[in-house]
């Protein structure tokens, strides 16, 4: 799986001749501070970047010491894997499916331009044929990977692939990768090991269904090399070190297989060097997603601007891996290039590697075409006479196959199986390797129910079964890293302004606060906050009036089957869990019949993201209640739902919300919002929607004439800035909808966070909650920043009680929420406050504030007076299955 980083470019600058193949240059480390560093590598104690870059620079009988250190914590690595003195490899064939690239890297021969593909009679890209038949012949051969190799976005920069896309009924490069990918499957049953360059956090979800592994090499973190004119990488923007980080996390909050590396030699020092090195093992450390690591020595070439560079030479190459490997540690297999080392088998071995990568029988390194593959043969030769046993592996790795879900998406273990051997999880070198089905179920969602399916109702009886679940310490990522990253957020910084001037402008026009008056209120406590709260009361009595709102509703959540990772959820749960359950489709439209029965106009659903879970259940689950009660209205599936069913599926989010709006679907909860600050989110979650993702799907649904609530959970790692900048994008949204005669936003819903069972808090990161004064200052403040254009502010009951509930309609609420009739999430996460009300309970509540109460349609609107006359005469009487908390 060698993802070779020598790609794209056809670039004609120079490079600035920077004298030595690892940058400017530099002293050498004085013969003290080798042997320190020898030392302390020796000793297996950590290293330091200092260390590193030292070690970095190791030759002759140093860099022996350094080697025999290194290949002892390799050694114990593979021990502990299972497979003490085996070297991996992994046979398979190359897919340069387009050799197009928005990017110039300045040492590329891979990428050409459309004019030369054209004049030797090629495609912007292969077409299927050439793709199938590349993959029939590996398999014909034995191979078990098929790697696809291309340029990044080729569409953004050249006009001919974005036309021949088109013409063939892709929307981008992804889409067609996608789509090879499905056949490959099918049709020659090779694993695709997918190399599409620079991915987003929803292309990682598009393409994990459709491959065991993907890889991107992080190449370095010296941003000179990128940002200065002269650099290998200027004008490259997908080589900027930071969105190269940030793929590599994505990958890790996605669970997907990930493969990386450095290429070294491109100019970086050593410094820089130890600096890239230790990115990666941060990455490593916080989600355990990188299944192996290339150190790739550059290679000058012919007719690119870089080849008056010298060449990495071997002795630097092994030096880096040793540094990798005590980096890295025992865990992470790291890899070299075969074809790049000009026979010194031996050394790297001796280096601390395990794996040499991708070798293929049939095609040749289409990104170092001028160095043929070995054959097998000679390496496995090479790694006896180093006594070592080669292995053929598979794209995804055996450890990754052992964790299970969520790492391998459930429609490719079939595949996988079929070629990995299930004692060691390695290939079945003469397994035959035939194409397999790759779909979701024909017949649509039809998951039987399982698990605790009277969770909704025993959770207010007999409660949860734990209070976590017993991968805790692994299923998160690092908690210490988090703790770190979090700190900030554990105690809400205060800060001193003019509270008076900015209660003076909201009371005059809330719409001219400035930043620095709203986080003041934010802030504010005491008088102020009386004050505060006083004058958003006053503007929510012009803008909505006295009444308080409420909805006959009911909550159905589906399943808690989630391997999202989300670290405030206490309600997801594995499939074998205690807690866990699935609803049938029947128990679905059996609840909402149920709920009909005693009034409801609407049902809320939601549930996790299950990996069984077809990306077209969601469109089953809808279209089961409007068969059952058609007059039902369906509010349901979060934004984080509908990317997981567009993804799932291969549409685009606007196609699927087409669909499921077809299927019965009238508008979506805004949940999955948190804050609306990726800061927060990263720290909250592990693998939920950023917030880009989140404003696409919600303004997308807005296009189509699906409203949506909008809400913010507060109170864990969060600062009052976070909070204004959440408003301030809420408000924005709904501003740019209304402009554009669209309704967008039906309400702001205020979630205080409930810590007791939430895992962040468990570990010791998170604040216990907000407090009664955040409480107040947060629907105050949403009155006033979301003014004039999101009007109906909602409380919640079920996580403040009564008594917060009612005080929060004396400071700028005007909406109570629903009845709920079942409430698991927050619930699941320690909340006391039951799981429903009567409609005599909330317009109690609305008693307490001094306030009227009337029911209401999701969209605020008048509810039919045969409903009401329905809830009323069924109010505190409801079917058995529904739990009346006394």
């Amino acid at each position: 799986m060698t993802t070779s980083a020598q790609g794209p470019d056809q670039a004609s600058d120079q490079v600035t001749d920077r004298g030595t193949s690892a940058g400017p240059t530099q002293g050498r480390p004085t013969a003290n501070a080798m042997r320190r560093a020898l030392k302390r590598a020796r000793d297996g104690v950590a290293l330091d970047a200092g260390e590193a870059s030292v070690l970095l620079q190791a030759r002759g009988e140093d860099l022996k010491d350094l080697c025999a250190s290194a290949a002892r914590v390799r050694n114990a690595g593979l021990e502990a894997a299972g497979r003490p003195g085996v070297i991996t490899y992994s046979r398979g064939v190359f897919i340069p499916l387009t050799r197009l690239c928005r990017d110039k890297c300045h040492y590329c021969t891979f990428v050409t331009v459309p004019g030369k593909l054209r004049r030797d009679g090629h495609g912007m890209f292969m077409s299927p044929d050439e793709v199938l038949d590349i993959a029939r012949r590996g398999a014909e051969m034995g191979c078990k990977e098929a790697l696809f190799t291309l340029g990044d976005k080729p569409e953004d920069r050249w006009p001919e692939a974005r036309e021949w896309l088109e013409a063939h009924g892709y929307d981008d490069t992804v889409s067609y990768l996608r789509a090879m990918a499905i056949r490959v499957l099918e049709e020659t049953g090779l694993l695709p090991h997918l190399n599409p360059g620079v991915m987003s956090w929803t292309d990682f979800q598009r393409l994990k269904p459709v491959a065991p592994s993907l890889g991107m090499m992080l190449e370095t973190t010296a941003e000179r090399l990128w940002s200065e004119p002269g650099g290998p990488h200027y004008g490259s923007p997908d080589k900027e070190p930071a969105v190269r980080l940030r793929v590599l996390e994505d990958a890790g909050r996605s669970n997907v297989p990930f493969t990386s590396g450095l290429l070294i030699g491109i100019g970086e020092t050593y410094e820089e060097r130890a600096e890239s090195l230790f990115a990666l093992r941060r990455i490593q450390r916080a989600y355990h997603g990188i299944q192996e690591l290339i150190m790739q020595n550059f290679r000058a070439k012919p007719d690119t601007a870089m080849r008056g560079m010298p060449d990495a030479e071997l002795e630097e190459l092994a030096a880096t891996i040793a540094v990798a490997r005590h980096i890295m540690g025992p865990s992470t297999r790291i890899q070299a290039p075969p074809n790049l080392v000009d026979g010194e088998y031996a050394l790297l071995i001796d280096a601390g590697i395990d794996d040499w990568g991708g070798v293929s029988p049939l095609t040749l390194d289409h990104v170092n075409p001028e160095r043929p593959w070995p054959q097998i043969e000679e390496l496995t030769e090479r790694c006896a006479t180093a006594g070592f046993e080669l292995r053929e592996r598979l794209p995804i790795y055996p450890e990754f196959l052992q964790r299970g879900e969520p790492w391998l998406d459930p429609r490719l273990l079939p595949h996988v199986r079929a070629l990995a051997d299930p004692e060691t999880g390695l290939a079945v070198e003469d397994a035959p390797v035939v194409g397999r089905p790759w779909q979701e179920p024909d017949e649509g969602f039809a998951m039987h129910s399982t698990g605790r399916t009277d969770l909704h109702r025993t959770i207010d009886t007999d409660g949860r079964t734990t209070d976590r679940r017993d991968d805790f310490d692994e299923v998160y990522g690092d908690w210490e890293a988090l703790r770190e990253a979090a700190a900030p957020g554990m105690a809400p910084e205060r800060i001193d302004a003019d509270v008076r001037q900015a209660l003076s402008q909201a009371a005059d026009d809330p719409t001219k606060l400035t930043d620095p008056e709203a986080l003041a209120l934010l802030h504010a406590d005491g008088p102020a906050l009386d004050a505060l709260c006083e004058i958003a009361d006053d503007l929510r009595r012009a803008t909505v009036g006295d009444d308080v709102t409420y909805i006959v509703t009911r909550n159905i959540n589906f399943t808690n089957v989630c391997y999202t990772g989300c670290r405030f959820c206490a309600f997801a749960q594995r499939r074998t869990d205690a807690d866990a359950y699935t609803l049938s489709l029947s128990q679905v439209a059996d609840r909402a019949q149920q709920a009909w029965d005693v009034g409801a106009v609407e049902v809320c659903m939601q549930g996790g993201i299950h990996p069984d879970l077809p990306g077209t259940a969601y469109f089953d689950i809808a279209r089961a209640v409007k068969e059952r009660v058609p007059g039902m209205h369906v509010h349901a599936f979060s934004p984080m739902e509908v990317v997981n069913g567009a993804t799932r599926t291969g549409m685009s989010i606007r196609e699927w919300l087409s669909e499921a709006k077809a299927a019965g679907l009238d508008s979506i909860p805004g949940t999955a919002a948190e804050i609306l600050d990726d800061e927060v989110r990263w720290i909250l979650t592990k693998g939920k929607l950023p917030t880009a993702t989140w404003v696409e799907v919600v303004k997308t649904a807005h296009e189509l004439g699906i409203r949506s609530s909008s809400t913010m959970m507060y109170g864990h790692v969060d600062q009052p800035r976070h909070w204004l900048g959440h408003l301030r994008l809420l408000a924005e949204i709904q501003q740019s909808a209304l402009s554009h005669n669209v309704e967008g936003f039906t309400e702001f819903v205020t979630l205080p966070f409930i810590h007791t069972n939430a895992p962040v808090y468990l570990a010791g990161i998170a604040r216990p909650g907000p407090t009664a004064r955040d409480n107040r200052a947060v629907t105050a403040m949403a009155r006033l920043l979301l003014h004039p254009y999101i009007t109906n502010i909602q409380t919640s009951w079920v996580k403040l009680g009564a008594d917060g509930a009612a005080e929060m309609l004396r400071s700028g609420a005007n909406d109570l929420g629903g009845t709920l009739m079942e409430e698991t999430i927050s619930r699941m996460a320690g909340s006391s406050y039951g799981s429903y009300r009567s409609i005599q309970d909330l317009i109690a509540i609305a008693d307490q504030a001094g306030r009227p109460a009337r029911p209401r349609t999701t969209t605020y609107g008048p509810v039919p007076q045969e409903r009401h006359s329905t809830a009323l005469a069924s109010d505190g009487h409801l079917p058995e299955l529904l739990p009346v908390v006394e």
